[in-house]
């Protein structure tokens, strides 16, 4: 078998869902236990300005009705999820062909989080196991990639997913804190979620897992939205809900721009 440079590239789609508030915060509950979890931010909405270069936000929760000696014991585990706007993903795989990279393979996989930020009180592992944290997404290794259309034999399934999750990571989209939830009285706790430079703008959600004993007790979900202000907003919404128009402005400014450069270089 001919050998081949590999090159992955992740395609995201341009098009952003469009932002629903959510009325009511999603809540599972697991009835066999007692205990409640509770969580919230200082804001709802996140502002991006030009020299927007990446932040912490903080999420503050109580553990209600929590067993004061199983709080001693470290019997709590708490994990916490900023998840970008679900979008569907390509990934694409380049071979070098007569000189030439060119788009050989490709897969599409149905909408999951443009961006991911997790912090938990201890690594996953410690927590529960990976059959329950797969089942709820919670991890960047356990959410589901599932693929669209046709994959041929299905052999270079693992191969894409593995890839899409490390293009992820190298751009910061994806990131985890495995100690970024800390008690800091009795059931209070506050996590340390990060928001990179390059997060996308769109409803956000902010996931808080309640584990007791290893054992899943309680999940709750708050909104949280990420908008560009100004001159950075006016551009993001001319480009996408005018996008002939955008091009054509931005061809006529590129053209400008080449033309008086070459009048201003030009030597006589």
């Amino acid at each position: 078998m001919r050998s081949a440079v590999l090159l992955l590239v992740v395609s995201l789609c341009t098009a952003v869902p469009a932002m629903a508030q959510l009325a009511d915060p999603p809540v599972t509950v697991n009835e066999k236990f007692s205990e409640r979890i509770d969580i919230g931010i200082s804001t709802n909405e996140i502002a991006i300005t030009s020299d927007f270069s990446g932040a912490d936000i903080t999420v503050f929760g109580a553990i209600e009705g929590a067993d004061e000696l199983l709080l001693a014991t470290f019997a709590y585990d708490v994990v916490v999820a900023l998840e970008g706007p679900r979008i569907p993903t390509t990934v694409r795989r380049k071979e070098r062909v007569a000189g030439i990279w060119i788009n050989r393979h490709s897969i599409r996989f149905e909408p999951i989080p443009a961006s991911y930020s997790m912090s938990s009180t201890r690594p996953l592992p410690n927590i529960t196991n990976l059959m329950e944290l797969a089942s709820r997404d919670i991890g960047i290794n356990n959410i589901r990639l599932v693929p669209t259309g046709g994959v041929g034999d299905g052999s270079r399934l693992t191969e894409f997913r593995d890839a899409l999750r490390r293009i992820k990571q190298a751009s910061g989209l994806y990131q985890r804190h495995p100690t970024g939830v800390q008690f800091i009285s009795k059931a209070l706790f506050r996590a340390a979620v990060r928001l990179p430079a390059n997060i996308p703008v769109g409803q956000h959600e902010v996931r808080a897992v309640l584990y007791k004993n290893n054992q899943f007790v309680m999940e709750k979900v708050i909104p949280l939205r990420v908008v560009k202000t100004g001159l950075e907003q006016f551009i993001y919404n001319f480009a996408h809900n005018y996008s002939l128009a955008y091009g054509l402005v931005a061809v006529l400014l590129a053209t400008l721009t080449g033309w008086l450069g070459s009048i201003i270089f030009r030597k006589d």
